[in-house]
């Protein structure tokens, strides 16, 4: 590939879909900042907080079987351009809405509209890009989405204090109708030939998926670890700010922004790193596991010992987030390239099973401790305990099936 045709593809297509994955991490993350707000606007309980803010978990990671088939037949820029406009609707009915179920189903459509804005970069990338370039564009790609955070966490506690939530969504709306009108006029196509595998035959590479031992033995992770700190870092992190250390927002959206930086500092790693480390013969998985191990022992002394080293422990599980990706790359090993597209969607919809039903289910949790008499702190504690539990468990999972094979 010239020099030039270099330039240009990174132009018109990863900066398009950098700005797509950048939006979608600012939804995805921005009710950790807004929610406090929405709570005190609508009288929001803790468990109806959760669940509005889980349905964009719940749809984004409905979509993720059917869009492998969708980015196969008719391309990552038709996919995400089209789907980008849902968003903006989304993001239309969420900010006019003055009930839950309006904001609901708001939430939802954002969700649904975000879900093709990372699978559809690994579309364009591995029909654009060598293979040798893959590793360095999935940490760009990734550090995209950790810009998205930090801007959801300081940024976006400043413009609140300059305008109200319903203008910041509208805003977020018209800017994401921009990069789908962006992404379909400037990302190219690429013709692909027709595979011939009808519908039940794509449907079978996915009951191959599901009943493979290899995926199950990192999805329980995926939906424990990976999916627990999306659940956390999208609203209950800030909730337990306010309760167990009794920070204030301006404070609260600092330590957001320290965590979305760590983020931002492991997705680079990743970028930056992760190949020439394969290459020096460094196993993929041994990273993956002491990322994993390292975040859970971070939350255990987040919830054993809350009022200290908050500052240090929240920023060490964005790094361990991030690492966290690499179980991507470790499950679609033990598959045929064919189904790398279908792989990689199973298992996105794990983790965001796990990023809905966690979100939601910690909110539950939490509610039915305090009308039991338990105060909002001891509640919340248990909580992250509860989510500790179900991580130790689902590593020691992982390391089970890694002595079985």
């Amino acid at each position: 590939m010239m020099a030039t045709d270099s330039r240009q593809l990174w132009l018109r297509l990863f900066l398009p879909f950098a700005a797509g994955y950048f939006l979608s991490y600012v939804f995805r993350t921005a009710n950790a900042v807004i929610g406090p707000v929405l709570a005190r606007d609508l009288g929001l309980a803790d468990n109806a907080l959760g669940l509005l803010t889980s349905t964009y978990f719940l749809a984004f990671g409905a979509a993720q079987l059917p869009l492998g088939i969708l980015l196969d037949r008719f391309g990552p820029r038709r996919v995400e351009a089209a789907l980008l406009l849902v968003a903006a609707a989304g993001a239309v009915v969420f900010a006019l809405s003055g009930t839950l179920a309006g904001l609901a189903v708001g939430r939802a459509l954002i969700g649904l509209g975000v879900s093709a804005c990372l699978m559809a970069s690994f579309k364009a990338f591995s029909q654009w890009f060598p293979p040798e370039r893959q590793a360095s564009l999935t940490g760009w790609i990734m550090a995209s989405g950790g810009l998205g955070a930090l801007a959801a966490a300081k940024p976006l506690e400043l413009a609140l204090g300059i305008a109200g939530w319903r203008e910041i969504v509208l805003a977020l709306a018209v800017i994401t109708v921009l990069v789908a009108a962006g992404l379909w006029w400037l990302v190219p196509d690429k013709p692909v030939a027709e595979s011939g595998a009808s519908l039940g035959e794509q449907f079978a590479g996915v009951r191959q998926i599901f009943s493979s031992r290899h995926f199950w033995r990192y999805g329980p992770l995926a939906f424990w670890l990976t999916g627990g700190f999306m659940a956390v870092q999208g609203l209950w992190a800030t909730r337990w700010m306010t309760v167990i250390e009794d920070m204030n927002r301006a404070a609260i959206a600092a330590r957001l922004t320290w965590i979305s930086g760590a983020m931002l500092a492991g997705f680079l790693f990743m970028g930056f790193f992760a190949t020439g480390l394969v290459r020096r013969g460094v196993r993929l998985e041994n990273i993956y596991l002491i990322a994993m191990l390292a975040a859970i022992a971070g939350l255990a002394s987040l919830a054993l010992f809350p009022a200290h080293g908050g500052d240090l422990l929240w920023p060490l599980l964005g790094v361990c987030f991030s690492l966290s990706n690499i179980a991507y790359s470790l499950v679609s090993q033990g598959f045929p390239p064919d189904l790398s597209g279908r792989v990689n969607t199973a298992l996105n919809l794990l983790v965001f099973a796990g990023a809905f039903g966690l979100q939601w289910g910690l909110g539950v949790l939490v509610d039915l401790l305090q009308s039991a008499g338990w105060t909002a702190a001891t509640a919340y504690r248990a909580a992250f305990l509860s989510l500790l539990a179900g991580q130790a468990t689902a590593f020691a999972w992982l390391l089970a099936s890694r002595r079985r094979n």
